[in-house]
């Protein structure tokens, strides 16, 4: 299934991924939302069973459709209880901070034909550091699936600054997994109910700095980073000369972004477990996947982002 951005828009920087059209920062969040392609509703409807030659329609089946209003476009086949979730009720959420200044948004759109759509805003304007020119951004993302497949998720998302890496949440905070919202018929209050986890952003992402900063405070030599690459990708077990070319290159590419990738060569980051880290998460945001459609949405939902999350698991662990 394509991987492709339907419509997207970003204001301020321009994302890691370079897709999407800029829009002016003043621009207001509803304004946004339309151009970004969002302001539509779905609907669902019954599915039937193909009838006899003489049967107009045939025997009703208990899945229905998710269907676009705009465009009568099938998004997917849902079950019986499956509920939508309008695009403005869940993206209303972000209003309130939007409007008080504590929250702008990053980019919006959506994915996959309009199967899965976000929004990406940026949590206040100061970013948190982990050793001197070294700052993550904080960032939260609220995504909704309207194909019976995603459900609706939120989680914070730090990015590193000097590279636009897309890092994970520390497992010691509270919200370092995205919360998932099935489409049942509270969703929409449940959804609502995510303004109280936003209030606790400043600290979870602090608790999350500090595990950055643990990780930038102790080294790592060649071989210990050769066998946290081989932990992360799972094959630890195997010895090297047993390896896959496309394994190898891989540790290789990795091992190079440890040496040379984005902000990996400062003061306070150079051969550290905080390096090696940011070595995986840089393969992954520009190496892992054909298109960097695919790799924002692995990241986002897939197996990418398990992988990143993986990747700082494993490393906090061996360094301590």
């Amino acid at each position: 299934m394509s991987h492709e951005v339907e419509k997207m828009v970003f204001a301020g920087a321009t994302p890691w991924h370079g897709l999407g059209t800029e829009i002016d920062d003043a621009t207001n969040f509803w304004d946004a939302f339309k151009l970004a392609g969002l302001d539509w509703e779905v609907e669902t409807e019954p599915l039937y069973r193909k009838g006899a030659a003489d049967q107009v329609v045939g025997e009703e089946v208990k899945a229905q459709a998710a269907v676009r209003t705009s465009d009568d476009k099938v998004l997917g086949v849902v079950g019986p209880r499956w509920t939508p979730l309008q695009n403005r009720d869940a993206f209303k959420v972000f209003e309130p901070l939007i409007d008080s200044g504590d929250m702008r948004l990053h980019t919006a759109g959506s994915l996959r034909g309009g199967e899965r759509v976000w929004v990406l805003c940026q949590l206040g304007l100061e970013n948190t550091e982990i050793v001197p020119n070294d700052e993550i951004a904080k960032f939260a993302l609220l995504s909704n699936g309207h194909d019976g497949k995603l459900a609706v998720h939120f989680g914070f998302t730090p990015i590193r600054v000097v590279c636009a890496n897309t890092e994970s949440m520390a497992r010691s905070s509270k919200a370092s997994k995205l919360i998932r919202i099935r489409h049942h018929r509270f969703v929409k209050n449940n959804v609502e109910k995510l303004r109280d986890i936003m209030n606790l952003a400043d600290q979870e992402f602090e608790a999350t700095a500090e595990q950055y900063r643990f990780l930038a405070s102790k080294q790592i030599n060649a071989s210990d980073l050769h066998k946290y690459v081989k932990i992360v990708l799972d094959v630890q077990q195997q010895e090297d000369d047993d390896l896959s070319t496309r394994t190898k290159n891989i540790i290789g590419k990795v091992e190079e972004f440890f040496l040379i990738g984005k902000g990996n060569d400062m003061p306070g980051v150079n051969g550290t477990y905080w390096a090696a880290y940011n070595g995986v998460t840089e393969y992954l945001n520009y190496e892992k996947g054909r298109t960097n459609e695919n790799r924002m949405d692995s990241l986002w939902f897939g197996q990418n982002g398990n992988l990143s999350q993986k990747a700082l698991d494993t490393a906090l662990a061996l360094a301590t």
